[in-house]
């Protein structure tokens, strides 16, 4: 964990980095706040009617960790980097190194734990932060009260319990109003934990809507668990969330299945960092969720999470050197990939573009399509061809090639096989792409 005088010297190195290059895309649409969920209930949109894909970062113990000139640093960098939206913890109970306390030594409450007795001075920081992002057109996720895996000391559920429901009404009714002049707000409630009894969420989650009643509300359940299932009657919850280490793609798809449509985002897999995972381990999580239905989804690095304070696993670099993380450059790079198609009319394949030949292997092939078929795009990662339906694709009228999601760099597809099948067999243009890895994007745009 670096010293004070260590930060400092990260924090220059950074902000010099951050001055070599334009903070802003030239011509880049600036998103206008406050969202809504769109007509169709698949995704959001803006208050000028753009949709608008979450590419978002985690940064758990940023209010609760850092100085006024690290968020500024902070902010900066992921700006510059095409990050839209930032998962925060309002009030940090484990993961910063002062909890509950900030930078400032300001502790969230007048007593630890006493919900109704909020401490200004910690607020108003919240604000500065909160201001902050908004100026540079940042979503901010904002999680009210963690609840800690399993309601544990990682988190505030033993502290809501003894507190109970009339003093996390007010204290939802106080953070409600207090931030109510934000439009860029979304709010997270639970965090890792599905509780027995919901009636304290269910406190905190309604005192918010009834305080601020455009705002709109989602839940951080537990690993696996289906948030529509859990909870079933939050009047509350606009979006769904889907959360798990294991196969996104299955976890996604069955939760755009499901009745009555709500759109929905993931809000956790396995971060860059941890449990092995790599650079393509959060591009396959990523691609995967926006391929099959996905509003948006949340990248994870370790240490950047809790900004080299207390985590659950070793680092190797502080984190302001981890911000330039081969993961983060990934999320560039589907961000800019997504600005290109109209994504918010892609559907999950289920079967109509990708043959039985791709489940066969060990690899790993997630298709997304347009409504109208005329947009397809694939995600493999693994596989060293791709077989398509011989009725899905023309190929005097086809706009094959391949995207290369660690690189940003197009390459055209060349012609592909006619299988005895009558199907399309298209070969990836290396077994490698530019970072070493395997996986690799194939576009399709059909003309009419």
């Amino acid at each position: 964990m670096p010293d004070l005088h260590l930060r400092g010297i990260l924090l220059w190195a950074v902000c010099s980095f951050l001055a070599l290059y334009s903070l802003t895309a030239a011509g880049a649409r600036q998103t206008v706040f406050p969202l809504h969920i769109s007509a169709n209930q698949r995704y959001l949109e803006d208050a000028a009617g753009q949709p608008f894909l979450m590419v978002a970062d985690t940064a758990w113990s940023l209010i609760g960790d850092l100085s006024r000139e690290e968020i500024d640093s902070y902010l900066a960098d992921r700006k510059k980097r095409g990050f839209n939206t930032i998962l925060v913890s309002l009030i940090e109970h484990h993961f910063s190194r002062n909890a509950p306390r900030n930078f400032y030594q300001q502790s969230p409450f007048k007593e630890n734990g006493n919900f109704a007795a909020p401490n200004e001075a910690y607020f108003d920081n919240v604000e500065w932060f909160l201001r902050r992002a908004s100026d540079d057109r940042f979503l901010v996720l904002l999680v009210p009260a963690y609840l800690g895996v399993n309601g544990g000391n990682e988190g505030w559920y033993r502290e809501m319990q003894i507190a109970g429901a009339g003093a996390l009404k007010t204290y939802g009714d106080y953070i409600g109003k207090r931030f109510a002049k934000f439009s860029n707000i979304i709010w997270i409630q639970g965090g890792d934990y599905d509780p027995p009894d919901r009636d304290l969420v269910e406190s905190l989650a309604t005192a918010i809507a009834i305080a601020n009643p455009g705002t709109i509300q989602s839940v951080h359940g537990g690993r696996d668990a289906r948030t529509d299932f859990v909870w079933p009657e939050a009047h509350w919850k606009q979006l769904d969330t889907v959360y798990t280490y294991g196969n996104v793609a299955a976890a996604t798809l069955q939760q755009y299945l499901a009745r009555p449509t709500r759109p929905f985002f993931l809000i956790e897999g396995v971060y860059e960092g941890e449990n092995g995972a790599t650079e393509e381990t959060v591009r396959t999580s990523a691609y995967s969720a926006l391929l099959t239905g996905a509003a948006g989804q949340v990248f994870g690095n370790n240490p950047v999470w809790h900004f080299s304070g207390p985590g659950l696993h070793g680092e190797t670099v502080p984190w302001p050197m981890a911000l330039s993380s081969r993961g983060a450059q990934s999320m560039t790079y589907l961000k800019d990939f997504f600005n290109t198609i109209p994504w918010w009319n892609l559907e999950p394949d289920q079967g109509k573009t990708l043959t039985s030949e791709n489940t066969s292997t060990s690899g790993i092939a997630v298709a997304g399509r347009s409504r109208d078929g005329k947009l397809i795009a694939v995600y493999l990662s693994g596989m060293r061809s791709l077989t398509l339906r011989a009725d899905v694709s023309k190929q005097s009228t086809t706009n094959a090639k391949w995207f290369d999601p660690s690189s940003g760099k197009y390459i055209p597809a060349k012609k592909p096989m006619v299988t005895t099948a009558g199907n399309l067999e298209y070969t990836v243009p290396n077994i490698r792409n530019a970072s070493g890895y395997g996986d690799w994007l194939l576009v399709l745009t059909q003309g009419d």
